[in-house]
């Protein structure tokens, strides 16, 4: 048998092309709105690309022309912030409202009235906090995750020695919390948890 000519079978092949999409069609419209939306995503964050790129060489490009800010004017921090003095020498209920350890310290003091949480203490009593050489050094974070190995008593000359030393609330509100852990549970070392 002689082969169909060459046209006519080409012509068979696309038919046969398009009846198969035609039954696929379906199929791909369900995922089309997916495809059109990740093609859209991937545009958005091609372009987000490029202008941050031309940003940041724009950034180089402009750097030689403005002086470098030491602190930048959004960069303030609680404790750059000078506390304001009363009449009286003390801090101002302003001030003392907006320190929450401070204020928690307040109240587990009123709670307390048997003088353990006064904070008269003769600096010249304390000799240096049980166990931590470099306590002065310790960051808040650096603390906490020592207080658990503590006793009760060890926690309390911890307390006296940053009311005499540094006096720092959130330092004093954390230690304070853990001391009324430890009583709560009476416990000399306690392993609840370093609040």
């Amino acid at each position: 048998m002689k082969p169909l000519p060459l046209p006519l079978r080409v012509a068979a092949g696309l038919a046969m092309a398009a009846a198969e999409r035609a039954r696929e069609l379906p199929r791909q419209l369900l995922g089309l709105p997916v495809t059109v939306l990740s093609r859209a995503l991937q545009f958005s964050m091609r372009v987000q690309q490029q202008v941050t790129e031309l940003a940041i060489k724009g950034d180089q490009a402009l750097s030689s022309f403005r002086p470098v800010e030491e602190t930048p004017s959004w960069a303030t921090f609680d404790e750059d912030i000078e506390p304001q003095a009363s009449t009286n020498g003390h801090r101002s209920d302003a001030v003392a409202a907006r320190d929450p350890w401070e204020q928690e310290e307040r109240a587990l003091a009123e709670d307390h009235t048997e003088g353990e949480f006064d904070s008269t203490i003769d600096p010249e009593a304390v000799l240096g906090p049980v166990g931590l050489a470099n306590y002065d050094e310790l960051s808040l974070p650096q603390l906490r995750a020592r207080l658990r190995r503590f006793s009760l008593e060890q926690l309390e000359e911890l307390l006296a020695y940053e009311r005499a030393h540094a006096n720092r609330p959130s330092f004093v509100g954390m230690l304070t919390r853990r001391i009324g852990n430890v009583q709560r549970l009476g416990e000399g070392t306690a392993d609840d948890g370093a609040q």
